[in-house]
């Protein structure tokens, strides 16, 4: 198992661009299953999950080129259709989250896939009836296959998709995403009413578009889909990834230093800024780079009446819930309280314990929220040694321990290089001291 040894007490200083955004490159490169024609895609942040998947989708048949770093065509002319039956495939598509994203266009394609239930962050309960329950209403049926353990929608012979109304039960962004790249081959019109509306979503359908799809609402929560017999090549550009442009906005407040992150496609950062000046983290807009200056000392507000600062996760344009972590690690050396309240997933805030066990006055309400009174950067945390349990909790243990005096240790770092691109590497060139193990 593989591991980071990290020297805390380290200032840092310079500048960092973004990765692509991993979250959208799952879905943009998932629909390119749905054209015979070649997709090019740009800014794909080379990371574990999208390597899995493109490894997923040659295991299929696609036809890949990469051009240079992030610079990937798919061509989808010629899969093996009997591949998606096998064994392995559900397999692989089992320990891969992202190949949730598969069960859309497949269904558009073929009138059939396997649906397991995707791996990826243990961080609690992550259903995925509204995916099925989505592609249903377009005319699916469902079977449970016990033997291969997934669930098996197909078209009954005869039949294709079908346009209709359906009203989501939640705003599930990778729901969203393949109802509408399955919808976009449906015969007749589809409107999806409380969909997602991320910059993903967005970006997503922005691509189906430029293949030839007709969707009208684009960042709204209301999608209508006017089904077409055919799309086509394209090319797209991923945005750059607003988690990582949070993470590095919380990595220099934690270190109280100064960085400039380029590149952030501020527009598409939400609340983001906001959620971090909440809790005293100064930073400037300049063009699309964002300016965090080193600060003696981050006040946490309160709200008008006085009453305690909360921070929690809302679909967008709410705060992600991608970056509680993060925020509340930073709150631990800032000045004040503020309840952290993780609504989405009861597993997520289990990692304070090892910030707790740093020096961290954290107290742990039940599994959704925590309080957290800041030291104020008058006790340093201690170092540790930690596990990442997923993607966020580990760059957030990252960040404490950048933070921590003397050396840390967090191991099953294979989840942080699931979502953070050489992640090592780029922060040692601000400063911090690194070493993979």
């Amino acid at each position: 198992m593989a591991s980071f040894q990290i020297e805390g007490g380290h200032t840092l200083s310079g500048s960092i661009t973004p990765q692509g955004a991993k979250n959208e490159a799952l879905e943009v490169i998932s629909a390119v299953l749905l054209t015979k024609e070649e997709v090019r895609i740009s800014n794909i942040p080379e990371i574990l999950d999208v390597k899995n998947l493109i490894g997923l989708l040659e295991g299929i048949g696609v036809k890949i080129t990469r051009h240079a770093k992030g610079d990937y065509s798919f061509k989808a002319d010629d899969l093996d259709e009997e591949y998606l039956s096998t064994k392995d495939f559900v397999s692989r598509c089992a320990k891969l989250r992202g190949s949730v994203m598969l069960a859309g266009p497949l269904l558009a394609r073929f009138g059939k896939v396997y649906f397991p239930k995707p791996g990826g962050d243990k961080i609690g309960r992550r259903r995925v009836d509204t995916h099925i329950i989505g592609l249903q209403n377009l005319g699916a049926e469902l079977e449970y296959n016990k033997e291969r353990r997934a669930y098996y929608l197909f078209l009954p012979e005869g039949r294709c998709l079908k346009g209709t109304y359906m009203l989501l039960d939640e705003a599930s962004v990778t729901g969203t995403a393949n109802i509408l790249m399955a919808a976009s081959l449906a015969e007749g019109k589809t409107v999806i009413y409380n969909a997602a509306c991320e910059p993903y979503i967005q970006q997503l359908s922005k691509l189906l578009t430029a293949m030839g799809a007709d969707i009208e609402g684009i960042g709204s929560n209301l999608l209508t889909i006017n089904g077409v017999a055919s799309l086509h090549g394209a090319s797209h550009k991923v945005l750059p990834d607003m988690i990582e442009v949070g993470s590095f906005i919380g990595m220099a407040a934690i270190n109280q230093s100064s960085i400039t992150i380029k590149d952030v496609s501020y527009r598409n950062l939400g609340i983001i800024p906001e959620a971090f000046r909440r809790i005293g983290v100064q930073l400037e807009q300049r063009g699309d780079d964002i300016f965090i200056p080193a600060q003696e000392s981050y006040v946490i507000e309160s709200f008008l009446d006085g009453s305690i600062m909360t921070i929690a996760d809302a679909p967008w344009p709410g705060l992600t819930p991608d970056l509680l972590s993060v925020i509340l690690v930073v709150a631990t050396q800032c000045r004040g309280s503020v309840l952290i309240h993780q609504k989405m997933f009861e597993s997520r805030l289990f990692f304070v314990d090892n910030l707790i066990d740093m020096g961290a006055q954290i107290i742990l309400c039940d599994p959704h929220r925590a309080v957290v009174i800041g030291h104020d950067h008058n006790f340093r945390l201690r170092a540790g040694r930690m596990l990442s349990p997923d993607i966020r909790a580990g760059i957030a243990m990252l960040l404490a321990a950048m933070s921590a005096k003397g050396t840390s240790v967090i191991g099953n770092i294979d989840q942080i290089d699931r979502g953070y691109e050489d992640i090592d590497t780029r922060l040692n060139t601000l400063g911090a001291a690194i070493t993979r193990l």
